[in-house]
């Protein structure tokens, strides 16, 4: 009797009653609409729930995911669509994996994503190696990314919707997760649809706001969190012009990042002037005028290539990057330099690249991801 081969919607062999789904779920209504969606279609649903960070101090924490609340909305969801739904406690994992280094590397003058080694080292990583151990068929995310199929198996393409996109947070995820993950929201075009199926399924977080903040810095103040990871790092020193002229003094470098104008301390002067770089040996905030920033040479370290073939092998070629999350793709040479190292060159230079973050790389043409690498400051 031959197999029957039809595929269900998450492109897996077997009726959706017999595939398991573990869905991560931050309580939000984005995961929350992937969950109740996938069990509306009959899959056999888990929702997992990570309590990353403390756990009192998460239920006073408005807007950031995996909270304390947003725990409860979570449970709150699996109850109404009648799934299972687990707290895992990564908080030890999440403070050594991602939290360290957020400290870490602001204190190196960097200026770090914490959601990318969020889902680099925690959620694509751990929580998807649980969902394995849960005997799941496949892991699905509220992220706004597409997966498809090509020629050489899975492949990560930017949102259909532009301004919901997160393909920058998920650039490091590699070709063995992407076999294991689905995205069902990437094909919606607006937020409004999701809240429509939120409504449409009686959800309690359909009118949820969005998180804005990272989840572990409240309002924003990143400088707080780094001095309770690791108290007196913040030294004081100058900020000087590029010629070593002192004009001021800081609190801290932990204070300031690549391309700050305001809260500089140095009013007074005919021109605004800007953060042009860090000098962490000097204890110094070094200030210049605007086109200081401008910089068409990006030098990457941690590369994950996602393109078809070998990277190093393959020499120079021409495609998109992304250097910060709310810009749009734009041209640039791509020079690999070993398969973890590589130079991106910008057609057209760029204002405030800063080290610690991302640069992400897309196809010229279309909305595929090839990667991308971490910047740093080179040799």
């Amino acid at each position: 009797m031959p197999l029957d081969t039809t595929l269900n919607s998450l492109g897996l062999p077997k009726p959706p009653a017999q595939t398991r789904v573990v869905v991560a779920m931050s309580g939000g209504v984005d995961s929350s609409v992937v969950a109740a969606l996938l069990a509306d279609e009959g899959y056999d649903v888990v929702g997992v729930t990570l309590q990353l960070y403390d756990h009192g101090a998460a239920l006073a924490k408005k807007g950031a995911c995996c909270a304390g609340r947003d725990i409860h909305d979570a449970r709150r969801v699996a109850e109404a669509m009648g799934f299972p739904h687990y707290v895992l406690d990564y908080e030890n994992t999440f403070r050594e994996a991602v939290m360290d280094e957020f400290a870490d590397s602001y204190l190196a003058g960097a200026t770090p994503v914490p959601c990318i080694r969020c889902n680099e080292r925690v959620k694509f990583k751990d929580l998807l190696e649980t969902a394995r151990d849960l005997d799941a068929d496949c892991m699905a995310t509220g992220h706004y990314i597409q997966r498809k199929l090509g020629a050489a198996g899975a492949e990560l393409h930017r949102a259909a919707d532009p301004v919901r996109d997160q393909s920058y947070f998920l650039f490091s995820t590699t070709r063995q997760q992407l076999d294991f993950l689905r995205f069902p929201l990437g094909h919606l075009v607006s937020k409004a649809e999701t809240r429509a199926l939120a409504a449409r399924y009686g959800l309690p977080v359909a009118d949820k706001p969005d998180s804005q903040d990272i989840c572990f810095v409240p309002n924003g103040n990143y400088a707080s969190v780094i001095e309770k990871l690791r108290p007196g790092a913040a030294e004081p020193g100058e900020i000087v012009d590029p010629e070593g002229r002192v004009l001021g003094q800081h609190a801290g470098i932990i204070h300031y990042t690549i391309g700050q104008r305001r809260g500089l301390g140095i009013g007074g002067l005919a021109d605004p002037l800007y953060v042009v770089r860090l000098d962490v040996a000097r204890r110094q905030v070094v200030v210049g005028p605007k086109e200081m920033l401008a910089t068409r040479h990006v030098p990457l370290r941690e590369v994950n290539w996602l393109g078809d073939g070998g990277f190093a092998s393959a020499g120079p070629r021409e495609i998109a990057v992304k250097v910060r999350s709310t810009k749009p793709p734009i041209p640039a040479i791509l020079r690999p330099l070993s398969e973890t190292e590589a130079e991106v060159e910008l057609l057209v230079a760029e204002e405030g690249v800063s080290p610690g973050q991302a640069c992400v790389f897309y196809a010229p043409e279309g909305g595929r991801v090839l990667g991308g690498g971490w910047i740093w400051a080179g040799r």
